[in-house]
């Protein structure tokens, strides 16, 4: 991976960020706006992965982009904020992403179980977890209860979890357990106030 500029930014400037991530469909609601928001190292046995599946080629990537940021004197576990970087591509064309450590939401559960549920950057943790490392996330609390995160924890964390060569077709594989018929009424909108966050960046394995 080809890494031709990085910028970093503070933890404040994070959290500003953050406080104005909107929901997808619903463009006036910013769920982590009076949320408590902290930078926190938990051990990813702490952690609760609403995915049942890993994507290999996406945690390679993940790889790519640790040994990356490594060798710039940047932990891909350890962020103390987020970072803005370009990479040169095989086509010579450029393309920018910004990278923020992984966002858990606390959230109770019918039963009365306090969970942390990984909302973003599970490939991250994931990896963290096989590197024996003890990730930085940004940890919220205080998600109002009529916007959870779209999907439930899985009961049984990471415990059966699936490693997959191929993203799975959602028509014959259950990705997640949604919350409600209609989940993309829960969708956070990170690309709303980042930079290509939303879409995939497989590509970068070829950069």
């Amino acid at each position: 991976m080809d890494i031709i500029a990085l910028e970093q930014h503070s933890a404040a400037q994070l959290v500003d960020k953050l406080r104005r991530v909107p929901l997808l469909e619903q463009p006036d609601v910013f769920v982590y706006e009076h949320a408590l928001i902290t930078l926190e190292r938990i051990h990813t046995d702490y952690l609760n992965p609403a995915q049942n599946y890993i994507w290999l080629q996406e945690l390679r990537k993940t790889q790519e982009l640790h040994w990356s940021l490594a060798a710039l004197g940047v932990d891909l576990f350890r962020l103390d904020g987020y970072v803005t970087y370009t990479v040169r591509q095989a086509d010579g064309s450029e393309a920018t992403y910004d990278l923020y450590p992984p966002i858990v939401e606390e959230s109770v559960e019918a039963d009365g179980t306090l969970t942390a549920v990984i909302n973003d950057g599970m490939h991250r943790v994931y990896l963290a977890r096989l590197e024996w490392i003890i990730p930085q996330v940004v940890y919220i609390r205080g998600v109002p209860k009529a916007f959870p995160y779209y999907a439930f924890p899985r009961p049984e964390g990471w415990e059966g979890l699936d490693l997959l060569a191929e993203n799975p077709n959602p028509q014959t594989y259950l990705k997640k357990c949604h919350r409600q018929r209609e989940n993309k009424k829960l969708f956070r909108d990170f690309q709303a106030v980042f930079h290509n966050v939303g879409r995939p960046r497989s590509r970068l394995l070829k950069s």
